[in-house]
């Protein structure tokens, strides 16, 4: 494995450590029902607003960051 090889994956599970705490923060005290795939709210949408928008786009982000890394290190290994 080369350098490049190996940052990627270093990448990867910090990203991905990074992905966990994100999403473990905007469950915030809605209970594990809610994490689980239960409904805390009651099917009532709501508008994200200040730090937990900005948690929202930070998630996306970094989902998207995880994907393009996992890729690219796909391709640097069929090399």
């Amino acid at each position: 494995m080369n350098l490049l090889g190996g940052a990627l994956q270093i990448a990867s599970i910090v990203v991905s450590i990074l992905l966990v705490i994100l999403i473990l923060l905007q469950v915030k005290g809605s209970g594990l029902g809610s994490l689980l795939g239960g409904e805390a709210g009651g099917g009532i949408a709501r508008t994200r607003r200040g730090l937990e928008k900005r948690l929202f786009q930070l998630t996306i982000g970094l989902a998207i960051a995880f994907l393009a890394i996992s890729i690219f290190s796909v391709a640097v290994t069929q090399q």
